[in-house]
Formats: C-alpha cells, structure tokens, sequence
C-alpha cells in the first residue's frame, strides 16, 4: 500500500470546522495552537507516514520479528524509522515541559497517533504504547520515579510496555499470579509470566520500561490484591547508564495472524527488580489510566485500517471495468464500466465510508472530552467532561473496531479474488485488523463495562449527561426544513435509548444474566446513535460552508450524501439490535453447556 494518502481534508475538516479545535485549544490556554501551526504538526507527520511509515508496511508484513538468541530483531527499515521519529520530536509532544515534553494537549498527539499509524500500525504500536507508560507515571509516579524514567522515555530513547495478562488470567486479572517479593533497599523482585506483550522486546530502542501488575505475599485475593510495579530491562550500571540486564527475558513471540512487524513477546520475570508505582494493592486502578489510553488507541486502529482499506477499494472501484451499468453505458470508450457504477459496490464504498468518516468524528468528538478532563479550569467542568469521557471510552475502542474492521472486510470485498492476494494489500489490512476488537478488553469485555459500570452502574447518570447534549443539538435543529427530519429520528432514538437502558436494568433485578445478554447489542446501538448524532452535526456544518462563496461544492455535497446515507441505511441497523435486546437472556441460556 505504497500509494497511501493522508486524509488530510477530511482531518481538517473534522478538527477547525466541525469541532473548532482552534478555539477548543485557545480556551485551554494553547493559543499558540491555532490551525496554523496544527496543520503545520499534521503535514510533517502525514508526508512521514506517506514517504518513510507506508513503504514499510507490507515489509513488516513479510519479515515480521525475529527472536535471535533472546533478543527480538525488527524488520528492516523499522529501526531508522524510529530514530526519525525520535529525531523531529514526535514522542514529547503531549507530555510535561518539566521532563523535557513540549506540554502540548493529549489530543494533537492522537491525531497525529491516526497518521502515523493509518500506515503502517505494527510500527506503530511501538511508540503509541510509550505514550501509556509516561502516562501513566507522570500521573502516578513520585518525583524520583519521573526524573528518572520520563526524560528517556519522553525523547523516545527508552520506550514501555503494559504488562497484564498471563496464559490462566486472560481478561479476569484477579487471577494474576506474577509475585512481588519486597527487598530491604526498597525495591521488589518480580517473578512470573506475561503473555501477549505488544512491543515486550526489540531494537530500536536503548531500554524498555515494562509497567507490570503483580501481587504483594500478603495481598488480598483478587483485584483488591493487585499492585503495578516500574521493571526496566536494563538498570544502570557504574556510569548511571542502563546497560546491566534485568531479570527479564523474551521466551517467545507469538505466531500471529497479523501485525507482523510489531513483537507481540511471552515475558519471562525471574526475579527482576521492580519499583513499586503508585500505592500498594491500587495497581488495578492506576493501570486504567494506562488502559483508558490504550483504548481509545485502540478504536483509532479501527479507523486507521478502515481508512487504509477505503483508501485502497475507492480507488480499484474507479479504474477496474466490468460490465456494463443497467442504466445505460458510462464508459463508451472502452469494453464495460467502471464497477463504481454497480449499486452494490456503491453500497459497500458508501458503507466504508461513513464509518470511516464517522469513526473520525467519534474519536475527535471523544478527545475533546479527554482535552477538558485534564485541563479544564472550572473543576465542574473537569468531572463532566470525565464522566462523558468514561462513557464515550467503552464506545470508542469496541464499536471503533467492530465498525472498521466491516469497513476492512468491505474493502476486501470490493476487489473480488483480487482483495484476496497480497498485490493491493487488503488482506494484510484485514489480518492486521483482526486483533483490535481483541487487545485492551474484548468487544464483550467493553460492553459490560459500558452498560454494567457507565450506565446501570451511575442509575444513568452518565447516560443521560449525552443524552441532553444530543437533545440540545436536536432541539437547535428546529426550523430548518434540511435537518428537521434527521433531527427528530435522532431525537427519538435518544429516548428510545434511555427506555431501553431501563428496561434492561428492571430485568436484570430479576435475572442478572440479563445485563451480559444485552451489553454487546448495546454497545453497538449506542455506537451508531452516537455517529448519528455526530453526522447530523457535520450534516449542519456542511450545509452552513455550502453556504459560503468559497465552499468547497464537491467535498461538502459528499458530506450531505454520505450523512443522507448513514441515516437512511445504517442507522436502521438498531431497529434489530433493541429487538434482540429485548429479546432476553433466555434464548442464551436455556441450552446445557455440554449440548454445544
């Protein structure tokens, strides 16, 4: 995928005219961050991504990684590529002046994170979850702990990890086993196994700094028992640099269906020395904010590999010819039509297309909450915006997954048998795809958390925060005759969604496997009422710059058809998702597990 573009109107559109990030950055006292100099960051990273990230992308693919006596070799060009990425500066941007960071907004570093990424995602998992690691120490490391690991980690020189699953736990941490055994200087030595560790080991970097979850002799049972430990591969040597070997070792990398080219490492821990982070038994806790981080990563991999796959099946749908369309002949030139004039490809391109463009939104629409939850002024303001935060998180990372790999599945379908071997590379993009409903908590795994924790578990407080958001916007719709429907088929559905959650939690009282029945169809319904709402605000945006005697005619007519679309053939989907809903747990449990 050689001949990869940076969406860069579709970003631009998105950031200063939909969600007006210039003033949204002024407002948190960026102002120097005007779109000027936000577009100044998106070009550097979009030709970094187009001319050095893109060609290595099937290179990854092809190579993968290789474990050579314990040490975990990178495909080729994956190392200089991280030096460039270090050298312009990349990793600093979002984190503290005070640790040598430019300060800027967690926000900008994510989309940037979409650029970079879009690409070549194996790469990039290696910096994105560094990004979590400095993160997650600046927030709860002491003063000595970020003087010590956010520098290196903060100039890209030292890169981290998160290390929590192991082969029994899987996603029920409580189970973990990985031992913390105190020493008199203060320190632990951590034994166990991790499993599924992505970026565990490799060489492009001078250290990796492993955030790891492990439990004290006498913790208690459970989660309640679970602390998070700093363990570096290298600790200092005599001239205070890291260059002697810590107690962990690379056993394995796994053979995966995708994402070669980035070390997915089974970590051995004999007895590594590790520093505990934050409080004894809170490790579950501090690691959310890791994890909350890594889950909105998450839903942009949706995005990235359902842009990439867009990218790919729009342009084959214009070139390739056969047949000939029913309504005429469109090509009188040359034997049959371009596909593109099929219904049913047309279909399929619009489909990816409004998820696409949708996934953007909800993800920018989210970092906007994120922005405000960490930097708002007015302490009010901060809780609201986390608690929409915690809400729209759950929704982000599985419906961001579940909707672009579709989108990938439709690139791939696009192209016929052609879609099924390497030469346009969406089958590489599909296999690579396939892990992003998986890692940070499984589809099935946010869903509970959304319905269980954000919604029932708040009486719907959470809930109803986005529910008046989306109401407002409805009620400022009134009027105009080009929005006045969509406006009130949104409208109803807001209701219809605050009726089901209660539905569901008055069932759950009488049968709690209620709530695990419903969570996956309703995270998806939330997910497509929340692009709705989101494409009736870019439906509005649209319509106002149409109005504009330097709109763009082409680009924002695009906007109106594909708005136009999403209402009239995927928002429908949820008319299925409350009946199956409502269906109950019944139909799930009534068969004996040994009759599967």
């Amino acid at each position: 995928m050689n001949n990869y573009q940076t969406p860069l109107r579709d970003i631009s559109f998105t950031l200063f005219e939909l969600f007006d990030y210039a003033n949204h950055y002024r407002a948190l006292g960026h102002a120097s961050l005007d779109r000027e100099l936000t577009n100044a960051f998106i070009n550097e990273a979009a030709r970094f991504a187009e001319e050095v990230l893109a060609p290595l992308g099937p290179v990854g693919d092809r190579q993968g990684c290789k474990l050579i006596d314990g040490r975990v070799v990178t495909p080729t060009g994956f190392k200089e590529a991280y030096q460039h990425y270090c050298v312009t500066g990349w990793p600093s941007i979002s984190r503290s002046v005070a640790y040598g960071g430019q300060g800027l907004p967690q926000s900008l570093s994510i989309f940037l994170s979409e650029i970079l990424g879009t690409p070549n995602w194996a790469w990039s998992m290696y910096a994105g979850l560094s990004q979590g690691a400095m993160h997650t120490i600046e927030t709860h490391g002491t003063a000595q702990q970020k003087q010590q690991y956010l520098p290196a980690l903060i100039s890209g020189r030292w890169t981290g990890t998160m290390c929590l699953t192991e082969a029994h736990a899987g996603s029920d941490l409580g189970l973990l086993r990985t031992r913390a055994e105190p020493r008199l200087d203060g320190s632990y030595h951590i034994s166990g196994t991790k499993i599924f560790i992505s970026s565990g080991d490799h060489d492009l970097a001078e250290n990796i700094v492993h955030i790891v979850l492990a439990r004290l002799p006498d913790a208690p049972a459970g989660t309640k028992g679970i602390s998070l430990f700093i363990v570096p591969k290298f600790l200092d040597g005599a001239e205070g640099t890291p260059t002697v070997a810590n107690a962990v070792t690379c056993v394995s990398l796994e053979e995966k269906m995708g994402i070669h080219g980035n070390a997915t490492c089974e970590l051995h821990f004999e007895g590594a020395r590790g520093w505990l982070l934050g409080e004894v038994n809170k490790g579950l806790n501090h690691m959310f904010t890791f994890m909350n981080l890594a889950r909105i990563g998450s839903g942009l991999q949706g995005l990235a590999h359902a842009e990439l796959g867009y990218q790919q099946s729009s342009l084959y749908a214009r070139e390739r010819l056969q047949m000939r369309s029913l309504t005429g002949i469109k090509n009188p030139d040359e034997q049959a039509d371009p596909i593109i004039v099929h219904p049913d490809i047309r279909r399929m391109l619009f489909t990816q297309k409004s998820l696409v463009e949708g996934i953007r939104m909800l993800s920018y629409y989210t970092n906007i909450k994120m922005d405000l939850s960490q930097h708002a002024a007015d302490p009010l303001e901060r809780q609201h915006a986390a608690d929409l935060l915690g809400l729209l998180t759950p929704i982000v990372k599985a419906f961001g997954t579940e909707a672009g790999f579709e989108s990938a599945n439709l690139a791939l379908q696009c192209l016929g048998g052609h879609g099924y071997i390497r030469g346009w590379g969406l089958e590489q993009n599909l296999r690579d795809c396939r892990i992003a409903t998986l890692y940070e908590g499984t589809t099935g795994i946010q869903a509970l958390d959304l319905l269980g924790r954000k919604v029932l578990g708040t009486g719907g407080k959470t809930l109803l925060l986005l529910i008046a958001e989306i109401t407002a916007f409805c009620d400022s719709c009134d009027g105009n005759e080009q929005l006045a429907i969509q406006a009130a088929q949104l409208a109803t559905l807001s209701q219809e969604w605050q009726e089901l959650s209660l539905h569901i939690a008055q069932q759950a009282q009488q049968d709690p496997d209620q709530i695990g029945a419903a969570a996956v169809d309703y995270l998806m319904y939330s997910g497509y009422l929340v692009l709705a709402f989101l494409w009736l605000k870019a439906r509005k945006t649209a319509l106002q710059q149409l109005a504009s005697p330097d709109a763009e005619p082409g680009f924002y007519r695009a906007k109106l058809a594909t708005a136009e679309f999403y209402f009239a053939r995927i928002l429908p989907r949820t008319t299925g998702l409350v009946a199956a809903i409502k269906s109950g747990s019944g139909n799930l449990m009534g068969l004996a597990s040994d009759d599967f």
